[in-house]
């Protein structure tokens, strides 16, 4: 009787809380991090927010062979460095993504900011996004990727990342032992919703596309300052798409819950790599 009223329980689930389950959690160094060497503490998820990250890794949610694209997406969670929003801008955006039929890969990195941390953003946080990007490639013909259509999604402070990785990576080391570290880090594309320290944000001609998304009554550094780096890509003749949405401030993610006009932001970044043509099968 308990497992039956169980069944009917979960079969009476909306869909998207069914379709939270992931496929599987890939670490990024399986024989550890360089710079976490000795760090045991086990990770922490509390309140849907993750701390103590010293293995970091993907969390992988991939879409029906029936629905797949081809392309990838990181998902790099916000929270200051301090934490990581798991939920809205982690786990809940790669389902949504996986239901559309891209694959989403989200990423636990180390905190720079966490009380008594060692790390830090561009030595550690950064160097798990480069991981993340290359890991990704490295196991695309398994998980039924196109490598060239490999892209990062950032929030705030996972923005912040986003932003770096695409400014910050290398095609690749060919001789290297480790298979991983053979694939470029470049994102193929970037988003950046509400990213952190935006005035850092500057394009080359080299920049991956990027779209960009924030609220309007987020602080002036993101709400004004996208604007900014809105003109700065153009400037630099990189594709550039900017969403500011009336009524929404900082780290609406993805919401079941919300019905505000920035809840559409994930349909428009599908349209826009749609548009892109980054989801030809």
């Amino acid at each position: 009787m308990k497992l039956n009223c169980w069944l009917v329980a979960a079969l009476c689930l909306p869909l998207p809380a069914l379709a939270q389950e992931p496929d599987a959690k890939v670490l990024l160094w399986p024989k550890g991090a360089p710079g976490s060497e000795g760090k045991t503490t086990p990770e922490k998820e509390e309140a849907s927010r993750v701390t103590s990250v010293h293995a970091p890794s993907l969390t992988v949610y991939l879409p029906s062979r029936d629905k797949a694209t081809g392309a990838g997406v990181i998902v790099i969670p916000g929270g200051g460095h301090r934490y990581l929003a798991i939920e809205h801008e982690g786990y809940a955006v790669a389902s949504w993504l996986r239901e559309h039929g891209i694959a989403g890969f989200v990423l636990k990195y180390r905190l720079a900011r966490e009380d008594g941390s060692t790390y830090t953003i561009e030595e550690h946080a950064l160097a798990d996004t480069q991981r993340a990007v290359r890991l990704v490639r490295s196991r695309a013909a398994e998980w039924g990727l196109d490598p060239a259509r490999v892209g990062v999604l950032g929030f705030s402070a996972g923005g912040e990342l986003a932003a770096l990785v695409s400014l910050r990576n290398d095609k690749g080391a060919p001789a290297a032992e480790d298979m991983v570290e053979r694939q470029s880090s470049r994102p193929a594309f970037q988003a950046l919703i509400y990213p952190g320290r935006s005035q850092n944000i500057v394009p080359t001609p080299d920049s991956p596309p990027v779209f960009l998304a924030c609220g309007y009554d987020d602080r002036p550094d993101i709400s004004e300052g996208l604007a900014t780096v809105y003109l700065a890509f153009k400037k630099a003749g990189v594709p550039a798409e900017l969403h500011v949405y009336a009524g929404a401030g900082h780290g609406f993610g993805v919401r079941t819950s919300d019905h505000s006009p920035a809840a559409g932001w994930p349909d428009r970044f599908r349209e826009w790599l749609a548009e892109r043509g980054l989801l030809a099968l």
